[in-house]
């Protein structure tokens, strides 16, 4: 997977024109929010990496929530899903379309959600 660092607030709004710009034509944003001292997070991480199937046409970013708490709150009340860690949520023209959390976290779910 080729993760895009989110470290600064601001990539938010670049995420969300990105995800409006491209929705035309199928393009979708993936967010991971992950916890870098949490087990059951990193087999998440893991196991979505494992599996995961290059699409060009998902952008993904990865976020360490550690370091970055802020961010991870500004995603919870823009896209108005509750926090989790570790959390993935697929936003699809300024919308999320999709989220799971711990072990739900699916790659197979992921690239079926960004279909629709």
């Amino acid at each position: 997977m080729l993760w895009h660092k989110l470290t600064d607030i601001s990539q938010l709004n670049d995420i969300q024109l990105l995800s409006k710009e491209q929705s035309a034509i199928g393009v979708t944003v993936l967010l991971f929010k992950h916890s870098t001292r949490c087990s059951i997070s990193s087999m998440a991480l893991n196991r979505l990496e494992s599996k995961w199937v290059d699409n060009e046409k998902i952008q993904t970013y990865y976020l360490d929530l550690l370091n970055h708490r802020d961010i991870s709150n500004e995603i919870a009340s823009l896209y108005q899903v509750e926090h989790a860690s570790p959390q993935v949520l697929l936003i699809k023209d300024g919308v999320c379309i999709y989220h799971a959390s711990h072990t739900a976290i699916s790659a197979a779910d992921i690239l079926e959600a960004s279909k629709a």
